[in-house]
């Protein structure tokens, strides 16, 4: 029997990473994911993925912290012996704010996790995924359009990811790893409650044109697409999974 694959997950234990999480263990892979402090939600994850056939390893860690980062890296390296794809997920939106209500600390806390962890993750990846290896880092599609009103520095850290994953993806070409993003739209996950805004899916929905919402599913389909063999001649694409919007 061939040996799975590894993957690594960070914010792997609720959302679209643990919709990942999931479905990856469904579909041959061994995974490890990161959590940032809902430890309880962190363990249904790991168990599912178990269940499902995997070998799974949870462990908690900020990517925002660079030293936690190089840890998570190492763990799984000590348990599994190998990793074969990163998915960079952990993110958060920081509060609805206008420009000109941000805080310099707004704006450094989201860049710290949403593109200096990303970076942190993606330099330890690039020092041992294999010939063949796949990096996918969850944006969104707040990128292009804005986030005005609501989340404009949330949206101005995943434009960055954008730019970085276009870059990357050259840079680490020779080295046989490709390096793709998918950019959620309106997702029903807890991102909205939890940034304060608990009705934010529903009053947004009819402006879709696909007049729905997706599901944290519906975006992992396509990231494990973007890591299988069938996406083998895609690199530095940026995916929108977003019903149209």
């Amino acid at each position: 029997m061939a040996q799975r694959k590894v993957l690594l997950v960070t914010g792997g234990g609720r959302g679209i990473g643990a919709a990942v999480v999931r479905l990856a263990a469904a579909r041959g892979w061994d995974v490890a994911f990161t959590y940032a402090g809902n430890a309880a939600r962190a363990a249904e994850t790991e168990a599912a993925a178990k269940a499902a056939g995997a070998q799974a390893l949870a462990l908690q860690a900020d990517v925002a912290d660079p030293q936690a980062v190089a840890a998570t890296f190492a763990q799984v390296k000590e348990r599994f012996g190998r990793l074969d794809a990163l998915v960079n997920n952990a993110g958060i939106t920081g509060p609805k704010s206008t420009l000109r209500e941000s805080t310099d600390a707004i704006w450094e806390t989201v860049f710290r996790t949403n593109v200096l962890g990303l970076v942190a993750c993606c330099r330890q990846a690039l020092d041992v995924l294999p010939q063949g290896g796949a990096i996918v880092n969850v944006s969104s599609r707040a990128s292009e359009l804005g986030g005005a009103g609501e989340w404009i520095h949330y949206a101005a850290s995943k434009g960055a990811v954008d730019t970085l994953t276009i870059g990357l993806a050259k840079e680490a070409a020779p080295q046989g790893i490709r390096v793709n993003a998918v950019n959620p739209g309106l997702i029903e996950t807890e991102l909205h409650a939890a940034a304060g805004m608990p009705d934010r899916v529903a009053r947004m929905s009819p402006g879709v044109p696909m007049a729905r919402a997706g599901s944290a599913e519906e975006v992992a389909e396509a990231v494990l697409w973007l890591l299988s063999d069938g996406a083998s001649y895609v690199t530095g694409a940026l995916v929108p999974v977003s019903g149209g919007r």
